[in-house]
């Protein structure tokens, strides 16, 4: 498997060809609590964001940021995320990195949750609007059997 070392943090290392595309693993064990990293963001403006950027592939990399607009009335903008934040991927089972957006600096620290062990994928929830197929959420049952757990769930 292809890897690229950091130097910036050198317990991390991006893989290439994992079954998710590119994606953050840890070389050494990381504790609970840690500080991954922290990541500049570029704020784009709301008529750029929507004449151009959600027009693009750049779009799908980008986090919702809150702005004021001219009248001081609170809005989504979109963010690109310098550093690892635009890296990680998604699990919606295995999260194992939160994410915390501070707008007044414009910046994201991002934190393990738990203890991640070397070798072991970093992945943040993207939210519930994916953009994507989710390839870990549970498979749901056939509707057949669905129906079955219903009545079975009735009748208890």
């Amino acid at each position: 498997m292809s890897a690229i070392p950091l130097h910036r943090c050198p317990d991390l290392e991006i893989k290439l060809d994992t079954p998710k595309g590119r994606g953050v693993f840890a070389t050494k064990d990381i504790p609970a609590k840690t500080v991954v990293d922290v990541c500049t963001v570029l704020v784009l403006g709301l008529e750029e964001n929507a004449l151009y950027v959600g027009r693009t592939a750049l779009y799908h990399y980008t986090y919702n940021w809150p702005v004021a607009d001219e009248s001081g009335k609170k809005r989504i903008a979109q963010a690109v995320v310098f550093g690892l934040g635009s890296m990680f991927n998604h699990s919606t089972q295995e999260q194992n990195v939160s994410w915390e957006r501070n707008a007044e600096h414009e910046i994201i620290t991002y934190r393990a949750l738990r203890d991640i062990r070397a070798g072991e994928e970093l992945c943040i929830s993207y939210g519930s609007r994916l953009t994507f197929k989710d390839t870990d959420a549970p498979t749901p049952p056939p509707p057949e059997e669905e129906m079955e757990q219903l009545l079975q769930i009735q009748l208890e």
